[in-house]
């Protein structure tokens, strides 16, 4: 028996097709024959002939076999050069599984091809690709025989792009990387990767090769394309719908009735719609009423509700019985970009209202997690995504000089509740609009948005990364004579192509043409701000190496900081895997080479250099190590500052800035073991900064600064209720354990959704309430509390630079192992109070519940999570401990 629902009325022609398709059931969808997995490639003149997996790259398949190292060591993208120079064809033979005759048509579909190939079946060329994202669907029904011969030659992307260039008919820049990156030249003229031709952070290997699935897909009347679900909500009243979109293939050369029945039945919901299928390619759009009796969970970020999603089929029978089901998940959610006027300030806001509440965005940037896509598994998307919500982040920025994800990625964003602001693939540069790049943008946003808009965790669709900015600073030395033709450009290609594509396919979430930009302001303006980075306005991105980084006067008050960062080396242990014993000095050729942004290792021992004592021993490697060590803790004190900064300035209008309701830092993970702004290596282990950001993005945070020689502290919450909570203060001398100030233990309200002062109180006063404590002597903690158990991370602010601090001793410091369940305890003992307490687990895969601490207590328990086999023997065998005395 079904369970009441909506259902629509079904006139007798239905119900006649209904009793069609019982007797014909056989013919229930497409016969499909997926072409992955081995096949034969070789180079331009056949000289290198070897075996090779699709989905994956030429690149992948010589490492494969044994023909090249690990592109990553030491400097093989350099040495590897001539991969990405040469042409190379995949080929296979195969046979047809089914009697082509029976079909009425039958496609050859790639869902990826990486990037420019002349496809040939049985030696007739059936189509061309020139767009990596783009989905590629050739008709080879008069052409497929028993046994096939497929082949797929790929042109150089560096000669192709080289070429485009070379017969435009103006300058489009910037013509290649900077000189330190060791890049390749005019990636902004093929539609790939755009970090593939090197970035600052990571590689030059413009790959080749079939780099997602390809299939034969054969089907009778229709077949379907794209599916898609997004949910609607009208206010007044009251009503939840899902709009529900097919695009179909249809071969009859005329119209075909039928219907469609969608069922959700954990809503008691169903409803049936009459269709027709007219020749060609076409959409069939369903508005359905989800069913008001029924209580209703929506979809919300990590930290402020439920993930529920609900299982949902629906069935397309057309005459003559053919039938399709399709099962998937809908999920409900409203998102709003709000950008209104604010009291006390000029501007507007600039925020995200997820289901009427407002959200502040807490999280990072992502870029690809490899330069070769084929290594990227479920376990190595499953290991990136959760560290995100381990560290209290509910959103990352997908940046637009890498990839459209894989649908897994978003798949797991949605379970962990990761909200996702999406940048169509286009970065730092301008790009050309002659009428056939246009055509493939076209297909690439119109596939892309199809594919990716059921999604409820994303949330934005975004033109590009810092194109707005760069035509506004002139960042490429355009002179203002022509200026206009690449601002007539950029609003013809985010503007008119892109915006009218997403606003067509898509109202179920808002758009912006860049980031930086200042939304509204910036659209008032022609879509090109004089200053897309105001503060007032939109989002920024903020990077100043060479400030103070502890002086937090020096960061915008801005509205929404969606890029902001610091750099640093990985771990010893990830880069020991990829270099030799002469690689292991700070000023190595290896190090030198690693470091793809101009005067990044200078920079980030400036920083370092500030606050804290440099490495100085006789030792080159533990100099080394130590160097790593100093960076590490450099970046994540920057950006634990900067972020504290932000969420404190949520509810603060001062000088007319401030209500910032993100915070986004450059950026979480790595492509490749090599020094970063990342806070997860290559491979995914933490960094100190992302330690830190357990803390700093935590939902209950209480937050120290200074102004004026007073103290101030904030209480931090994005809880939805308001707190009584208890702040405990207290100093502390660097020189014993045993001594500490308790300065106050008194009452707060930490109130919901807000940042509110809750303490104040002079510096010279408080010293002078610790015996013999000075700037330089002691260090301050602080943390929150209520009666039941709620309760902050203690913080701590320190009062004179560290190289400066008076006191400090080295600590022994030890740590018992044990093991508890999946994971392991780990109790340490120290002498005396140690700042930055490093545990490193070497090569042993995983994490500890916290690091980079403050340790100002005799006695801590700290858990050590695996992420895969290990022992108590192995991992006491591999445990290191270090603070910041341990540096000499």
């Amino acid at each position: 028996m079904r369970p009441p629902g909506r259902r629509a009325r079904l006139p007798l022609l239905l119900l006649a097709l209904g009793a069609a398709g019982a007797a014909v059931a056989a013919q229930t969808g497409p016969a499909v024959h997926s072409l992955s997995g081995p096949w034969k490639l070789s180079n331009g003149n056949g000289s290198l002939s070897l075996s090779a997996a699709v989905p994956g790259c030429v690149h992948s398949a010589l490492l494969r076999q044994g023909l090249v190292q690990d592109p990553y060591y030491r400097f093989n993208d350099l040495a590897y050069r001539w991969i990405s120079l040469d042409n190379w064809t995949y080929s296979r033979i195969f046979k047809t599984p089914f009697k082509v005759s029976t079909w009425q048509k039958v496609n050859l579909v790639f869902e990826g091809v990486d990037t420019v190939a002349q496809v040939v079946v049985n030696n007739v060329t059936v189509g061309r690709t020139d767009n990596m994202f783009n989905r590629y669907s050739f008709d080879v029904s008069d052409v497929i025989k028993e046994v096939n011969a497929i082949e797929v030659h790929f042109l150089s992307a560096v000669w192709y792009a080289a070429k485009q260039n070379s017969s435009y008919p103006y300058r489009v820049p910037p013509d290649c990387t900077p000189p330190v990156q060791n890049g390749e030249c005019h990636v902004n003229f093929i539609r790939k990767a755009q970090c593939s031709f090197s970035w600052d952070w990571g590689p030059s290997f413009p790959t080749q090769g079939i780099w997602k699935d390809v299939r034969i897909e054969a089907f009778n009347f229709y077949h379907l394309i794209y599916f898609s679900v997004t949910p609607r909500y009208v206010q007044s009243s009251q009503q939840w719908n899902l709009l529900i979109e097919s695009d179909f293939d249809v071969v009859s050369s005329k119209p075909i009735p039928g219907y469609v029945t969608v069922h959700v039945p954990e809503l008691q919901t169903e409803q049936t719609q009459a269709i027709e299928f007219h020749p060609g390619e076409g959409r069939i759009a369903l508005l359905v009423k989800v069913n008001n009796s029924v209580a209703l969970d929506t979809w919300w970020p990590r930290g402020h509700g439920n993930q529920t999603g609900y299982k949902m089929m629906t069935t397309f029978i057309i005459e003559g019985g053919y039938k399709i089901e399709k099962f998937s998940k809908v999920y409900f959610r409203t998102v709003e970009l709000v950008q209104e006027p604010i009291s006390g300030s000029p501007g507007l806001s600039f925020y995200f209202r997820i289901n009427g509440v407002p959200i502040f965005m807490k999280g990072s940037n992502w870029i690809p997690a490899d330069s070769f896509q084929d290594r990227v598994t479920s376990k190595t998307l499953q290991l990136l995504l959760q560290s995100v919500v381990d560290a209290n982040m509910n959103a990352l920025r997908v940046w637009g000089g890498g990839i459209y994800e894989q649908d897994e990625f978003y798949d797991i964003c949605d379970e962990l509740g990761i909200m996702i602001w999406q940048d169509f693939m286009f970065a730092c540069a301008l790009y050309p609009t002659d009428q056939s790049y246009l055509n493939s943008i076209r297909a690439e946003i119109t596939h892309q948005v199809k594919r990716l808009k059921s999604h409820p965790s994303i949330i934005l669709w975004s033109g590009n990364n810092e194109n707005e900015i760069a035509i506004a600073s002139n960042w490429f030395s355009i002179p203002s004579a022509v200026m206009g033709i690449y601002k007539k450009d950029y609003v013809t290609l985010y503007v008119e192509n892109i915006r009218e594509i997403v606003l067509a396919e898509d109202k179920s979430r808002p758009y912006i043409t860049s980031s930086p930009t200042n939304g509204l302001k910036s659209a008032e303006e022609g879509w090109l701000a004089l200053n897309p980075d105001d503060t007032h306005y939109g989002d920024i991105h903020y990077y100043n190496y060479l400030q103070d980084c502890w002086d937090w006067t020096s960061y915008p008050r801005t509205r929404f900081a969606s890029e902001y960062g610091f750099q640093s080396w990985p771990s010893f242990s990830t880069l020991e895997k990829v270099s030799i014993e002469e690689d292991w000095s700070y000023n190595s050729n290896f190090s030198v080479y690693r470091q793809h942004s101009a005067n990044g290792n200078d920079n980030m021992l400036k920083q370092a250099n500030i606050h804290f004592k440099l490495p100085q021993g006789t030792d080159p490697l533990t100099n080394f190590k130590n160097t790593i060590y100093l960076t590490q803790i450099a970046q994540a004190q920057c950006i634990k500052l900067q972020t504290e900064f932000y969420r404190r300035s949520r509810s603060e209008i001062i000088n007319g800035e401030g209500h910032t309701m993100g915070a986004l830092y450059w950026q979480l993970n790595d492509i490749w073991p090599a020094p970063s702004w990342a806070s997860l290596e290559y491979g995914g282990k933490w960094k100190m900064l992302h330690y830190f950001a357990q803390d700093f993005f935590a939902p209950l945070l209480p937050v120290a600064h200074e102004a004026n020689d007073v103290l101030y502290i904030y209480s931090v919450s994005d809880l939805r209720s308001d707190y009584k909570v208890t702040l405990t203060v207290r100093l502390h001398h660097w020189s014993s354990l045993e001594s500490a100030c308790i300065l106050a233990e008194q009452s707060a309200i930490a109130k919901a959704e807000s940042a509110v002062p809750i303490y104040n109180e002079s510096i010279s006063d408080l010293l002078k309430r610790c015996t013999n404590c000075s700037r330089q002597s002691c260090v301050l903690t602080f943390y929150l509390e209520d009666e039941d158990k709620l309760s902050s991370s203690t913080n701590y602010h320190f009062l004179s630079s560290l190289k400066n601090a008076v006191g400090l001793k080295k600590p022994q410091l030890t740590a018992s192992v044990s093991q508890e369940g999946d994971k392991f305890r780990l109790v340490l003992e120290t002498t005396a109070i140690a700042p930055f307490v490093w545990l490193d687990a070497g090569n042993i895969s995983g994490r500890f519940s916290n690091n980079g601490f403050l340790l100002a207590e005799k006695q801590k328990v700290i858990f050590f999570i695996p992420w895969e086999y290990t022992s108590v023997k192995e991992l006491q065998e591999s445990l290191s401990l270090t603070s910041l005395m341990d540096i000499s």
